[in-house]
């Protein structure tokens, strides 16, 4: 069985279920592949912190609206760190969205199948890759093992930091190292009742607590992995432990636990070029950012953005695909870039440096270097952003230990 498109998507979640809808508005024929043949199936391992950044992707595919309507929460964090105590959010900034991944995988995944052009293919798994001399097409399986090929001017991976295209495909990820690890678990009847998250940096162990929709709220522990045979040894009790101990800690006194603790104890960083002739990666496939900065779905919906805007036009005009898959890797490169250089140096759990420090300092305490430090963690603005001349001024003088 043969069939032509003009993208073939492998992958139905954040990043590939949006570019499938932006293509497919674009006016692309679009095959939409999802392993996974429960159409409401959803990703368990992740935090639901969707970045401010990510916002006006959310609202252009038509998420928003329904995100609101299901009881998705405003985000903002409030961020201790040894170096000021609490930085509080500003309520004058654009929000980002925190929501379970069982609410958005499902609608975000239908608003694709809604869309024209767009054919969701679910149960379907990639075996390999179609190429005469670029890629032009995956070969796919289905659960009786019945074969079948798709031929397309252009594959998308959006299939995870485990993806198995970029495998197929012999494109190899940088790997930078990681040194903590995580455990989490669900919680209810909180207090105070917040929408506001919270982030422990306590150096080098971190902690989170996310408000989510239906009064659920995830509290997550990243320790250093030299903590990990504390844990090991007793899981439940280091979790409690941990949370205990933080400065300011979470009340969960009248809480109730409404699930197991999940754990992920390795989680690289890894980085591939996001495109090549015939081939683009989006999300996680393209850029597996440390968790810990709440990266991963707002990175995704940013990606398959900026991919369609490079490509849908290519694609309707007869245009060179290629080098619109070129445009979008720089791109890419260019916007995530150096916020990744950086989360993968924070990532070493090293101690903070004095110009960190300084900035921690002068952000608990002055609105000026706050602002700055917001659109930089909201993945919002650049990091030199804080390298302005009136903002490291700024830094000077509220930054010192006093």
């Amino acid at each position: 069985m043969a069939s032509d498109f003009d993208v073939a998507i492998v992958g139905a979640s954040a990043g590939g279920c949006t570019a499938a809808r932006l293509l497919g508005q674009a006016g692309a024929r679009v095959a939409l592949v999802e392993k996974r043949t429960d159409f409401d199936a959803y990703k368990t391992v992740c935090t639901h912190y969707i970045q401010p950044c990510a916002t006006p992707t959310i609202e252009r595919v038509g998420l928003a609206p329904l995100l609101e309507q299901r009881g998705g929460v405003h985000n903002s964090i409030d961020v201790w760190t040894p170096y000021g105590g609490w930085i509080r959010a500003l309520e004058d900034v654009p929000y980002g969205y925190s929501v379970t991944r069982r609410t958005l995988d499902p609608l975000l995944r239908r608003l694709a199948a809604e869309t024209p052009g767009v054919e969701l293919m679910m149960g379907q798994t990639a075996l390999g890759l179609i190429a005469n001399g670029r890629v032009n097409g995956v070969e796919l399986e289905d659960s009786s093992r019945e074969r079948r090929r798709l031929t397309a001017r252009v594959v998308v991976a959006a299939d995870g930091r485990d993806t198995g295209i970029a495998r197929l495909a012999g494109v190899r990820g940088r790997v930078r190292p990681h040194n903590r690890f995580f455990y989490w678990a669900y919680w209810s009847g909180m207090t105070p009742a917040t929408d506001r998250a919270r982030f422990w940096f306590t150096e080098p162990d971190c902690a989170y607590t996310f408000p989510n929709e239906d009064g659920l709220t995830l509290v997550l522990v990243a320790p250093h992995v030299n903590r990990l045979p504390e844990f090991k040894a007793d899981l439940e009790g280091a979790y409690m432990r941990y949370l205990a101990e933080l400065p300011d800690p979470p009340n969960l006194e009248g809480a109730t636990r409404e699930s197991k603790l999940i754990g992920k104890l390795k989680l690289p960083n890894v980085s591939r070029p996001s495109a090549q002739p015939g081939l683009a990666f989006v999300g996680d496939a393209a850029l597996a950012s440390d968790p810990l900065w709440g990266v991963g779905c707002g990175w995704a919906f940013q990606s398959a953005e900026w991919l369609s805007d490079q490509l849908g036009p290519a694609l309707q005009n007869g245009g060179d695909v290629d080098a619109a898959l070129e445009r979008y890797r720089r791109e890419h490169r260019r916007r995530l870039g150096p916020h990744h250089f950086m989360i993968c140096d924070i990532a070493t759990a090293r101690p903070a440096n004095p110009f960190e420090r300084r900035l921690y300092r002068a952000s608990a305490r002055d609105e000026t270097v706050l602002r700055a430090f917001e659109s930089v963690g909201s993945r919002r603005h650049s990091p030199a952003v804080v390298m302005k001349p009136s903002v490291m001024a700024r830094i000077v003088r509220y930054g010192s230990a006093r």
